[in-house]
């Protein structure tokens, strides 16, 4: 409860100004040359900023760095978090601490040019609420492309917009929308749909993605995969209504195969006969049980971790300082 009033207390005082929220793991090596480009670039903004590094259980010396430039540049602010939580859950953190009323998220790789930054905030200004960065060229690989585009047509069924085929890491959005997932604390997640929860007015506009320089991704081909899975039965009834499809088709062709064993035996005067057909339709309809049941019990999974009420991110420390000098 005193986590929820501070958050609310922290959305009433949310002053004019850009909030850069930024998820970090293992990447060390790529924090110091992103602030040091990112800095002339919120300068020219006009404006108050901050950027939030969240730190998401990183195994190597990433909290070390962030807690150095937080030293460096009073603008800077680092959250450490007690274990790795995922990209998401990390966001929603920051995005829960940023105190100015625009956001911005960007990877920590610099794909996402902070140079770019403009065309997100310049977009924003025409009265949308969300706008995504869309890449002009995908950089990752055919599978990861493949990969990428099939979460986005998930996420399009899970978040009921047609924005979804858009959905990129870089993006910018009011800060109210916030409001609509303040009490949110399930640990399976996606920002995009939650901020679906907000707002209906997103748009999107082309920007440059530069190829990653430093490291490696942390974003597999299998991850993609499973997170698509989690969006679909954490946010959308979609594969129930599939199970409910298969279900009805399978009654059918059980009628229809009952029709046919009967005008077999009324026309030619017997049965159907073998056992190979037997043994095929009965596996065929135990095939269909057993794939309801799977979705049944995926939802069911679902429930039983909202029911424990696990949270969706622990703080283990903070650097930097919430007042920008």
């Amino acid at each position: 409860m005193m986590e929820t009033a501070r958050t609310a207390e922290a959305h009433g005082s949310c002053k004019s100004g850009l909030s850069v929220v930024i998820p970090v793991y293992n990447s060390a090596e790529a924090l110091r040359p992103l602030i040091q480009r990112l800095g002339p670039v919120l300068d020219q903004t006009g404006g108050e900023y901050e950027a939030i590094l969240v730190n998401d259980g990183s195994r190597d010396n990433s909290w070390a760095v962030v807690r150095e430039l937080a030293g460096q540049h009073p603008w800077v602010r680092g959250i450490c978090l007690m274990r790795n939580y995922g990209q998401h859950n990390a966001l929603l953190c920051g995005i829960r601490e940023a105190r100015f009323d625009t956001i911005i998220t960007m990877d920590d790789d610099l794909q996402h040019p902070p140079e770019e930054m403009g065309k997100l905030l310049a977009k924003l200004g025409e009265g949308t609420d969300v706008v995504y960065g869309v890449p002009e060229q995908e950089t990752h690989g055919l599978f990861r492309d493949l990969a990428s585009i099939i979460t986005k047509q998930v996420l399009q069924g899970a978040m009921g917009a047609e924005v979804a085929r858009n959905i990129s890491a870089f993006r910018a959005f009011r800060t109210v929308i916030r409001d609509a997932f303040a009490n949110y604390q399930s640990p399976l997640l996606s920002v995009d749909v939650l901020l679906t929860w907000g707002t209906t007015r997103f748009t999107a506009v082309r920007v440059r993605h530069e190829p990653r320089r430093i490291g490696q991704s942390n974003y597999t081909v299998v991850k993609l995969i499973r997170h698509a899975l989690n969006m679909m039965t954490g946010f959308s009834a979609l594969p129930l209504q599939v199970a409910s499809i298969v279900g009805f088709a399978f009654t059918l062709f059980g009628l229809a195969v009952l029709a046919y064993v009967l005008g077999r035996y009324l026309i030619q005067g017997g049965s159907v006969p073998g056992f190979p057909f037997l043994a095929s339709v009965i596996a065929i309809f135990s095939g269909a049980q057993l794939f309801a049941l799977g979705v049944i019990g995926e939802y069911l999974a679902r429930i039983h971790f909202r029911m424990m009420d696990r949270p969706a991110y622990t703080v283990r420390e903070m650097a930097g300082t919430p007042q920008n000098r």
